[in-house]
């Protein structure tokens, strides 16, 4: 039983930190594109975060009706990482106080 709470626990930890990584691309993304305006395509620092969040991005893409609308898909991204981060975290402290 210790070693399979022991690997849930791991697998929470890698889990929020892959989620947790993925929230600081978006946030510093949507920083850039801020600061950076129109430049940001010729930026390689947005180009790099653009790649890591692509996948999530895309994916919330298709939960949003109509056209794309690249600030919404980032928005709605970052929402649910956060709320999944959280949800992972609140599981891990019943994990641990159980």
């Amino acid at each position: 039983m210790a070693t399979l709470s022991s690997a849930l626990l791991f697998f929470i930890s890698a889990w929020r930190a892959i989620l947790e990584m993925l929230g600081w691309a978006l946030l510093a993304q949507a920083a850039l594109a801020l600061l950076a305006g129109r430049a940001r395509a010729d930026n390689l620092m947005y180009q790099l975060f653009a790649l890591i969040t692509r996948g999530p991005r895309h994916a919330c893409g298709k939960l949003l009706p109509g056209p794309r609308r690249p600030w919404g898909e980032g928005v709605l991204c970052f929402l649910l990482l956060l709320v999944a981060w959280l949800g992972l975290a609140f599981w891990r402290l019943h994990l641990l106080a159980s």
